[in-house]
């Protein structure tokens, strides 16, 4: 029987974390469109909601169903405006292992909101769901990834030399790929002793099995 990651809603002082609905097509077509997003992600360019809504109505379920992964959008408490995406990936039952990644919408940087995203979700993968180990991988010059990872605890293990695909604009406008080195960081139930000092300004979470 495949193990799966159960639909559920995690929430912050600022933040709510849930599954990716339909109304979410034109936010996140937009956010995804952002030129940061290009830079340092694979996500296909331009990305039309026509392509948003194949993520969250066919491929965000399958990974899900297939327990692989976890995509889980993230809002604003008070607005339920869409911050951003975290998305579990590469999941091993077997040694309760994932990876973590997060995207945040250009208007909502700054705010502290990926690291109090990424926090919750690991504190609720340690807790709920007894994982053993989260990794996070940045590409080398990603230094706003790099900051969010440290925040939250994260030990860098290495460099995956040549292991990574980013993307610079060419003169014509479009976009070429260029390879670079991944840094490789994880994170343990143990190293999240004193992230919540770092984040005190945020305040703690609940969770809510099962959402909608």
């Amino acid at each position: 029987m495949t193990s799966t990651f159960p639909n559920i809603s995690i929430s912050t002082e600022r933040l709510v974390l849930r599954p990716l609905d339909e109304d979410d097509v034109p936010a996140l077509a937009e956010m995804m469109n952002d030129e940061q997003v290009a830079a340092w992600t694979d996500v296909p360019q331009p990305f039309t909601e026509a392509g948003a809504r194949r993520w969250i109505t066919g491929q965000a379920p399958a990974e899900r169903a297939a327990g692989r992964g976890l995509d889980l959008a993230v809002t604003e408490f008070l607005t339920q405006r869409l911050v951003g995406i975290v998305q579990l990936t590469r999941t091993d039952w077997r040694i309760r292992a994932t990876e973590l990644s997060y995207i945040v919408a250009p208007w909502a940087r700054g705010e502290g909101y990926a690291s109090e995203a990424a926090l919750a979700t690991a504190r609720w993968l340690f807790g709920d769901q007894r994982f053993e180990r989260i990794e996070l991988r940045t590409a080398a010059d990603n230094t706003a990834s790099q900051q969010v990872a440290q925040k939250i605890g994260c030990i860098s293990e290495g460099v995956l030399r040549n292991a990574c695909i980013v993307h610079v604009r060419t003169e014509d406008g479009g976009w070429a790929d260029l390879r670079t080195d991944f840094i490789v960081w994880s994170l343990l139930p143990e190293d999240l002793e004193g992230a919540d000092e770092q984040l005190a300004d945020t305040g703690g979470f609940t969770s809510y099995a099962d959402w909608n």
